[in-house]
């Protein structure tokens, strides 16, 4: 099976921090693919997202759960059966995504997933118990 790829699509510039992030961390570099939908049509940025994931397999990660990201995500997903798009994107799911692309994308996508709620924790004992 061909590795699975990753498109990260975001506001601003957070697809590219992101990937760099993670390259960084994982050592793992051109996999991540970052887009940003900054001053792009819906036709622009579905062509930005289809560009890198080819006959995929691929997964498109998306900022927010509604929004141009995650419809442009899901346009070019539709009907491929070799893209899965999952939102809320966060560094714990794409430094996983990096080390695990040998899985099948719907597996690996709930694998991430899986990940990236297991990593928000509330740490509520930080300071010296007086506010500080």
């Amino acid at each position: 099976m061909t590795p699975t790829t990753g498109v990260i699509v975001a506001h601003a510039n957070l697809a590219s921090a992101l990937v760099e992030a993670a390259e960084s961390i994982s050592g793992i570099r051109g996999v991540l693919h970052p887009v940003s939908n900054d001053g792009l049509s819906p036709q622009e940025l579905m062509a930005r997202v289809e560009a890198p994931i080819g006959r995929g397999p691929a997964i498109v990660f998306t900022d927010l759960a509604s929004g141009s990201c995650t419809f442009a995500g899901r346009a070019v997903g539709r009907g491929s059966g070799a893209v899965v798009v999952v939102t809320g994107v966060s560094l714990p799911m794409l430094v996983d995504f990096l080390f695990n692309r040998d899985m099948q994308p719907e597996e690996l996508a709930r694998r991430v997933v899986e990940k990236a709620k297991s990593g928000a924790v509330v740490i509520a004992e930080c300071g010296d118990g007086n506010g500080a």
